[in-house]
């Protein structure tokens, strides 16, 4: 039925109309002079197929995903004109459906680089690519910097060092991100150690941030134990950054594992607190430490002019830290990176923050040279 309707709704103007298989089928436009003329016959086609289909006493509703491809004949391979044709076909399928979705070659560059990326992430982990840079975490009392927070680059063979935004949502794609977070887990606890060790002192915490699929599985507690035994850091010194979406809802067995985390002595904190699916009740019921503000709060703080109705973002950073210190949690703001920015949350009795204005993120040594600044 489906198939018939696609022949009627063009066979006026001659075009091809066949089925590649499945539900899949090519309809070849020629001899038209713009692609606005592909579109209507694209729009035709999404009305012809959405009109319900009756089968005996059954009515079905079908819809269709369209991948518009207008190209020259000249210099152009069959293969590589069906290749981007499904290519634009999945684009509209990821847009909502029942819909359609014009080729971008700039678009496609962009899709087969990431693919190239997602398919050497595995080999990228065999081969120790993957370094970490620490971001100083500092108290808004006296500067003194109290932790780091980890954070993974990937010192690409070719396109050099690559920052996490461009390769952490594909290791939570393909599901590497489980190895990932535990190589980084284990090498922030080794830096941690050879910095407790020559200072010991300085009491400084390394924060270690956990996806929301580490932090899903019973075995995390098993892996941050190992961890902490490998490389002897003490519990103490070891934070654990949740977001907010993996540890508000949580219930049942993910509850007994940030329980089972925290019973180890390790820290636990919500990361980018306030831009999730905030649920206050259940911060009474889980075992963390730290609130860590969500960095567009802090982006609002203009300077040190007392709040007013204007500045909603520093009403909701002072009802926040009020909040978190009424149940007896530590506040960390994130992204400062004004001295002004940084005096209004010292005004809001905010306990610590990071950002620019304290330092970058930067290797190991960069935090090994500022504790021994800070131990002359």
């Amino acid at each position: 039925m489906i198939a018939q309707r696609l022949a009627d709704c063009v066979s006026e103007q001659g075009f091809l109309v066949a089925r590649m298989g499945g539900d899949e089928f090519v309809i070849l436009v020629d001899r038209v002079t713009a692609v606005e003329d592909v579109i209507a016959v694209a729009d035709s086609a999404l009305a012809a197929v959405s009109t319900p289909v009756c089968v005996g006493d059954q009515q079905l509703v079908v819809s269709a995903s369209i991948g518009i491809v207008d190209s020259a004949v000249a210099g152009t391979s069959v293969a590589d004109l069906m290749k981007a044709a499904d290519a634009t076909l999945y684009w509209a399928k990821a847009e909502g459906r029942d819909r359609w979705a014009v080729y971008d070659p700039e678009r496609s560059a962009r899709d087969i680089a990431r693919s190239a990326l997602a398919a050497g992430l595995p080999v990228a982990l065999d081969r120790g690519e993957f370094v970490l840079h620490y971001q100083p975490i500092v108290s808004l009392l006296d500067g003194r910097m109290l932790a780091v927070e980890a954070l993974v680059r990937w010192q690409h063979p070719h396109l050099g060092l690559i920052g996490p935004d461009r390769f952490i949502g594909l290791a939570e794609e393909t599901g590497l991100i489980v190895r990932l977070g535990e190589w980084v887990l284990r090498q922030a606890c080794a830096d941690a150690q050879r910095w407790h060790t020559e200072f010991p002192d300085a009491g400084l915490v390394v924060s270690v941030n956990l996806a929301a699929r580490q932090a899903d599985r019973p075995v995390i507690v098993d892996t941050v134990a190992d961890a902490l035994a490998s490389s002897g850091l003490p519990a103490s010194l070891l934070q654990l950054e949740l977001t907010e979406s993996a540890v508000m809802g949580s219930a049942g067995e993910p509850l007994r594992t940030l329980h089972r985390l925290s019973a180890l002595g390790v820290r636990l904190a919500v990361d980018d607190f306030g831009t999730g699916y905030s649920n206050l009740a259940y911060l009474r019921r889980l075992p963390i430490t730290c609130l860590k503000l969500a960095g567009p709060f802090v982006e609002g703080i203009r300077g040190t002019e007392p709040v007013d109705a204007d500045h909603r973002d520093e009403r909701i950073v002072d009802a926040l830290v009020r909040l978190a210190h009424a149940l007896e949690l530590w506040v960390t703001a994130e992204a400062v990176e004004t001295e002004a920015q940084a005096e209004r949350l010292r005004a809001l009795r905010c306990d610590s923050a990071q950002g620019r204005l304290f330092g970058p993120p930067g290797p190991a040594e960069d935090v090994t040279a500022r504790l021994r600044g800070a131990d002359l």
